[in-house]
């Protein structure tokens, strides 16, 4: 089993040429384990990590229901954002600026072949994150992501999830709001959850501005222990040399 994982941080990048990326380096995976099927051989799967910060973006999932997008084409124009339809569990999704965004890319068989482990892992990871600024995060049961105040009538989600796999390779990830504007979850219903706030790192420390360079180290701190995972910091002209 190979624990390595390449971790690159592609700064601020389109949401469609990181989809694109995510799709070549899942592929990549997925060739290689049915090569190995196929010959039956044991070349080592890869296993990669991405940072990102996106444009202003909406993506509805392949279950998602558009109406839970709130304007119209003309107005997200208006606002700067795009759209996508993309192949991903669950519902909306905005992604924008002072928003950390990660891809991890595994092949699960190097780890463990549960994916609900997976899932709860990744929420681990922020609630761990988070504990860091003395945030107490949590899981709301039947909704996938990290929330404040489950139960309450201040429940407010801080981090969403949505991921895809097949043979055990996954694609998608993470998004964990640490600087970002709120004012652009007023366009849609998150995650298509009417009634529930959405809220970001620096309103709850009541702070102007976070160290999203601190909170990706201790996001990823806490993946490689939670992973048992080596990580391995790849340029991204390296990665584009590995597929």
């Amino acid at each position: 089993m190979n624990k390595k994982v390449a971790l690159t941080d592609l700064g601020n990048k389109d949401y469609k040429d990181t989809w694109d990326l995510q799709e070549v380096l899942f592929q990549d995976i997925l060739d290689t384990k049915i090569k190995n099927r196929r010959e039956q051989t044991s070349v080592a799967t890869n296993n990669h990590f991405l940072f990102v910060e996106h444009p202003h973006v909406y993506t509805l999932g392949k279950s998602g229901d558009i109406s839970n997008l709130l304007i119209s084409e003309n107005q997200l124009e208006d606002i700067g954002a795009t759209f996508y339809k993309i192949n991903r569990g669950g519902d909306i999704t905005y992604h924008g600026p002072g928003q950390i965004v990660g891809y991890p890319i595994l092949d699960l068989e190097n780890f463990f072949t549960d994916i609900h482990k997976y899932l709860r892992l990744l929420e681990e990871m922020v609630i761990l994150t988070l504990a860091d600024y003395d945030i107490a995060a949590e899981r709301s049961k039947g909704e996938t992501g990290v929330w404040l105040d489950v139960g309450t009538p201040f429940a407010r989600k801080i981090c969403a999830m949505g991921v895809r796999a097949s043979r055990w390779v996954t694609m998608h990830g993470f998004a964990l709001n640490v600087n970002a504007d709120l004012g652009y979850f007023d366009h849609m219903i998150p995650c298509g959850i009417r009634g529930k706030a959405v809220t970001s790192l620096h309103v709850e420390l009541g702070e102007e501005h976070i160290d999203e360079a601190e909170v990706k180290k201790r996001l990823l701190e806490h993946f490689s222990n939670l992973f048992e995972a080596s990580l391995e910091p790849r340029a991204l002209s390296e990665l584009s040399a590995l597929i």
